[in-house]
């Protein structure tokens, strides 16, 4: 971009350099977007990840008790019957 040396004006910009740095300009606000986007994917497959061993414990926490009922059931079975 080539500044205007009159001071005051209010024309900074030849034409053409306002559209590069309109694209320019863009360009940065899409990629700051992308950073942001980036970040906040990351937090929510944190979040799923802590998430999925939480289920898989609780999983693992039900099948213990139904085992645990299952087997004291058999040791019940076997001195009582």
């Amino acid at each position: 971009m080539k500044e205007r040396e009159a001071g005051g004006s209010r024309f900074l910009y030849d034409p053409f350099d306002v559209a590069n740095a309109r694209i320019e300009a863009n360009e940065r606000v899409l990629e700051e977007r992308w950073l942001a986007l980036t970040f906040r994917l990351k937090a929510i497959e944190t979040a799923l990840e802590r998430l999925e061993k939480r289920l898989w414990l609780a999983v693992f926490g039900v099948v213990s008790v139904i085992l645990a009922q299952g087997v004291a059931e058999l040791i019940q079975m076997s001195s009582g019957g």
